[in-house]
C-alpha cells in the first residue's frame, strides 16, 4: 500500500485521492453534526401506567412522561402531561404505549336526555327556554335540542357554562 501511494505521488495522481478527501470531510461533518442535533432535541411521550378504558377521564397521576428512542414512531402523540390531563378517551390506552391525540376529546358539556336551557339572542331581545339535548357534546359543538314546551327541534352550539345559544334559521 505504502510503495503505491509513493509510486502515486511521483507520477502525480494523488490530486484525484485529495479531492475526494476534500469531498469526504465535510460529508462526515455534517453527519456529526446532525446526530448532536438530534441528540440535543431528546422527544418525549407521554404514556399511560396503566390500563384507561374509553369514556374514562385521565387523570394526570395514571401517566408518565418517557423519551422517545424509536426515530420512527408515528406523529401525533401527546408530548406533554397537561395536553391529556382532563381529556377523556375514545378507545383504550395500554400502558408503555404512547397516547395518540386522535384517541381523546373533550369532556362533554351537556348530555343528552339531560335538561338544558336554551338562549336565542337577537341584540335587544334575549329568550329562554328549557330543552333536551338529543346528543352528548363537548363546548362549541352545534347540537340539535328539542324545547321542551313546544316540542320544536332547533339547532344551536353549546357554550362553557352549560347553556346552548340557539342559531336563527
Amino acid at each position: 500500500m505504502m510503495f503505491r501511494l509513493i509510486a502515486a505521488l511521483r507520477r502525480g495522481k494523488t490530486f484525484s485521492a485529495l479531492r475526494r478527501a476534500a469531498l469526504v470531510a465535510p460529508a462526515v461533518l455534517i453527519g456529526l453534526f446532525s446526530a448532536d442535533a438530534a441528540l440535543a432535541e431528546a422527544r418525549t411521550a407521554v404514556v399511560p401506567k396503566r390500563i384507561i378504558y374509553p369514556g374514562e377521564e385521565i387523570d394526570a397521576g395514571q401517566l408518565e412522561v418517557v423519551e422517545v428512542t424509536n426515530p420512527n414512531i408515528v406523529k401525533g402523540f401527546a408530548e406533554d402531561i397537561s395536553a391529556v390531563n382532563g381529556m377523556v378517551t375514545k378507545r383504550t390506552l395500554l400502558p408503555g404505549r404512547v397516547i395518540l391525540t386522535s384517541a381523546l376529546r373533550e369532556p362533554f358539556a351537556v348530555s343528552r336526555g339531560t335538561t338544558v336551557q336554551l338562549v336565542f339572542d337577537n341584540g335587544s331581545m334575549v329568550l329562554r327556554a328549557s330543552g333536551t339535548p338529543l346528543q352528548d357534546a363537548a363546548v362549541g359543538d352545534l347540537i340539535k335540542v328539542r324545547n321542551k314546551d313546544s316540542g320544536v327541534i332547533v339547532s344551536g352550539t353549546v357554550m362553557g357554562d352549560g347553556t346552548v345559544h340557539v342559531v336563527a334559521k
